[in-house]
């Protein structure tokens, strides 16, 4: 059986992707605060620590373990640089250590497109130092990139489509294509494929990949 180590498993895609992981045998342990334990799906282990200490979880994950890590700032936005820095990268700093003093086997980080833009870009940012650091490892890393994730209480970004579609037949369509939405099913999807499929040794999923999900 499987061992898979998931932070972010209270959140939009967390607990979604644990429900689906559940139809198979996986053993899944979740780390979660304390006083969160009843927002995780049934069935899963919960792992009482702090996301942005990884002294606090790290002798919880097993070895070998597939390590899926979902942390970020709710309902990201240009107005919340700082707590990019405080949140998405401290927790990925902390996860980075944990994983390294667990051994675990395959890394899979929820990212977000890379393609150049002024929009999120303190966002983006943070994410590439993210992937960065775990460039710098010997762990097998699946990097998932999506841009905007449509679904249940996400359907603004749909206010996004016509712009989209206008700029694929004016001179932008990779912009168009890197920038596109995606829904909640398609990420559940890549994110299995990617605990089913883990690489030799790095991998990213981008938009254009997610949406073939």
């Amino acid at each position: 059986m499987q061992n898979i180590f998931i932070t972010g498993g209270t959140g939009y895609i967390g607990t979604r992707l644990i429900k689906a992981l559940q139809k198979d045998e996986y053993n899944i342990r979740a780390l979660v605060r304390k006083g969160s334990e009843n927002k995780l799906p049934q069935g899963c282990e919960i792992i009482t620590g702090n996301a942005l200490d990884a002294l606090s979880y790290q002798n919880n994950i097993l070895t070998a373990s597939i390590f899926v890590h979902l942390i970020g700032v709710a309902h990201p936005s240009p107005s919340k640089k700082e707590q990019f820095q405080k949140i998405d990268m401290v927790s990925i700093q902390e996860a980075v250590k944990a994983a390294m003093f667990a051994q675990v086997n395959h890394f899979i980080y929820l990212s977000v497109s890379q393609y150049p833009t002024n929009i999120m870009k303190d966002f983006q940012q943070v994410r590439a130092e993210g992937e960065q650091l775990l460039l710098q490892t010997n762990f097998k890393t699946s990097f998932i990139r999506p841009w905007y994730v449509l679904g249940p209480g996400h359907w603004w970004p749909l206010l996004l489509r016509p712009f989209l579609f206008i700029a694929k037949y004016a001179g932008k369509r990779e912009a168009a294509e890197n920038l596109d939405t995606v829904s909640i099913k398609q990420m559940i999807h890549v994110l299995v494929h990617a605990i089913e499929n883990p690489p030799e040794k790095n991998i990213i999923y981008d938009v254009r990949s997610i949406k073939g999900f």
